[in-house]
């Protein structure tokens, strides 16, 4: 017998999306993402519209594109990011890459964690823990990175659980606030 207030999480299902399934995914994605930070604390999330553009026209652009989409059937969560190639467009957005991290992409060697989203009824069931390691799971890279907006104290808190540490921050070069880094290796 569930308590009052416990809600039945039921079964979500993980699948990876390829590129093109995640393009043609993209409004469903752009959906999720806005049911997702609708009334969120911290900081302030980028328009429907203007995620579904960045995420097409850059996320899924990036080589070695990767996402894992949680269903029950309807999507409920999902986590994607891509290695990162020190000559792509995603690195040339930035001022001032530490040597350590600069090193490593040389070859390659740095997965990007570029978002996890879980819709607020999911939240405490772990999915987005889930889908985190489900996606680090087919990357061999040595060292992960995200990126997270200062003040964004959800984003920190889930990083924090999931072992990773603050790295320094990367300075994006269209004069954009500093982002805090955030590395797990």
């Amino acid at each position: 017998m569930r308590s009052r207030g416990e809600v039945d999480m039921g079964t979500v299902f993980l699948r990876r999306l390829s590129r093109w399934q995640a393009e043609s995914e993209r409004e469903g994605i752009g959906d999720l993402y806005a049911a997702a930070h609708r009334d969120a604390p911290g900081a302030r999330p980028l328009e429907r519209a203007e995620f579904v553009r960045r995420f097409t026209d850059h996320d899924i652009q990036q080589p070695d594109f990767d996402l894992v989409l949680a269903g029950d059937p309807g999507p409920v969560g999902c986590a994607w990011g891509f290695r990162a190639d020190r000559g792509s467009r995603w690195w040339q957005s930035f001022l001032d890459v530490p040597a350590e991290i600069d090193e490593l992409t040389q070859s390659r060697q740095v997965f990007v964690l570029a978002g996890v989203v879980v819709l607020p009824q999911r939240r405490r069931g772990q999915l987005g823990t889930r889908l985190h390691r489900e996606l680090l799971s087919r990357s061999r890279a040595p060292l992960s990175l995200a990126l997270v907006e200062p003040g964004n104290a959800a984003a920190l808190a889930a990083l924090q659980s999931w072992g990773w540490s603050k790295a320094g921050q990367l300075t994006p070069a269209d004069g954009s606030p500093p982002l805090e880094t955030w590395a797990r290796r």
